[in-house]
């Protein structure tokens, strides 16, 4: 069984929509995994906003617009009168439901239960569109199977035990569509996998049913080997391992979620990325196998956070660092790169919630300097820090402000930290050299 996930983009039209159900065709079953149409979700988030500052009327000026929105698409979408009746009380149903929440006291719960409309909103549509081609369809509700536990990482039996009872209860159907995103917390209150978690939705699906493949379809045609949004002339990479796209994905490659990945890398499901506006294009299959060495792709992660801690006491003493990352720890702050010398370590984080707090708390013991406005520029490929012409980048960027290098801890990555001010120009040169005129082979 394949499972196919769609992006916003991809069902953010009528005909969108209807070009998806083109591509998932009606032979052999299969599980499609839809998010929000585009620009819902962040509709819903203004909403929500709107709804905590206590502007009613605002918000259900927004409520009321947007309503227009789904009722438009709905009579553009199913011609079909019954299944239109459907879809128009469903669209009535949620529309009231958001209106009655402007009266109610806002919290993280009602948050997260507005945010949820986009994807409901988009699987009932797109099932009754279904329906009014003959196709056996079921609808099956997230919130009925998708579960992470307290430790925000997917309730893998919980999940597979109700989603195998859903699909057993509708046996008979060819397409099952659920939604991406949205899930249950521990407590069985309505939360997300962030943005961009319906990707991570299809492979945690995936993995649960061992699918044959999971193929997510999004605006652009697979991995590149640069940001088309700041470099000309990126191209698309036909394959990729698993390590190489969880780095590139984790490092700023927009196309997909960083846990992406993990699900279906365990049990060796190929991952498949696509452009649903060009389906005839190969994408990037993702699998175990290595292909070629060298530098294969560039991406960056903006809005970093460089903290260098100095302190003499660092010299000849052992359980400093632990000391340091202990503070990390305990809030929860992530930490990207890291490097040390004698007296000094120097480290990045992209969650600065508590940045003000772990200052103080460094500042105990060590000197604390902070610079903001970073950025980090990773390059992935198998075994690159093996490859004899990695070298030769160093003197490609010999006129750029490197303030970090992480070279060694990963075979397949080395990641520079820059000013975001010279991100552009980093990646240009470094697609210059490394990708057109050839100084490290691929």
């Amino acid at each position: 069984m394949l499972v196919y996930k769609f992006g916003g983009t991809s069902v953010g039209s009528v005909v969108n929509m209807n070009h998806v159900k083109e591509i998932i065709g009606t032979n052999g079953k299969k599980i499609v995994v839809l998010s929000a149409m585009s620009g819902t979700t962040n509709a819903l988030v203004e909403i929500s906003d709107l709804i905590k500052e206590n502007k009613t009327e605002l918000a259900q000026k927004q409520i009321k617009a947007l309503n227009e929105v789904y009722k438009k698409t709905a009579y553009d979408l199913v011609q079909d009168k019954v299944l239109y009746q459907e879809v128009i009380q469903y669209v009535n149903y949620i529309f009231t439901a958001l209106l009655e929440t402007v009266s109610q006291p806002h919290s993280d719960l009602i948050h997260n239960s507005i945010l949820a409309n986009g994807e409901l909103l988009s699987t009932f549509m797109f099932s009754r569109l279904l329906q009014q081609d003959g196709v056996k369809v079921a609808l099956l509700p997230a919130l009925e199977f998708m579960r992470i536990d307290r430790g925000n990482e997917p309730d893998n039996f919980y999940i597979k035990q109700n989603l195998e009872r859903l699909m057993q209860d509708t046996s008979d159907a060819d397409v099952y569509i659920t939604q991406g995103f949205i899930c249950l917390d521990a407590d069985g209150n309505i939360t997300n996998l962030q943005r961009g978690g319906s990707d991570y939705t299809a492979t945690i699906i995936g993995a649960a049913i061992e699918a044959d493949e999971v193929q997510i379809w999004t605006d652009i045609d697979g991995f590149h080997n640069n940001d088309p949004r700041f470099v000309n002339d990126t191209r698309a990479l036909s394959h990729l391992s698993y390590d190489e796209a969880a780095e590139l994905a984790y490092f700023g490659a927009k196309i997909l979620h960083p846990q992406t990945v993990m699900p279906v890398m365990t049990l060796d499901i190929p991952l498949r990325l696509k452009n649903t506006m060009d389906s005839n294009a190969h994408g990037t299959l993702i699998t175990n196998k290595v292909h070629g060495e060298g530098i294969k792709a560039i991406a960056a992660k903006d809005n970093i956070t460089a903290i260098k801690i100095k302190s003499v006491r660092m010299l000849l003493a052992h359980g400093f660092l632990k000391k340091v990352f202990e503070i990390f720890e305990r809030y929860q702050t992530s930490i990207d790169m890291i490097t040390t010398s004698e007296i000094a370590v120097s480290l990045t984080i992209d969650n600065i919630l508590h940045l003000t707090t772990i200052k103080e708390e460094l500042e105990q013991f060590a000197t604390v300097e902070i610079d903001e406005y970073m950025s980090i520029v990773c390059l992935v490929g198998n075994h690159i820090i093996y490859h004899p012409d990695t070298p030769q980048l160093f003197q490609v960027l010999q006129d750029v402000n490197v303030r970090m290098i992480a070279y060694g801890g990963s075979n397949n990555n080395i990641s520079l930290l820059v000013n975001t001010s010279d991100k552009l120009e980093t990646l240009q040169k470094l697609q210059r050299y490394v990708f057109e005129d050839g100084i490290v082979a691929i």
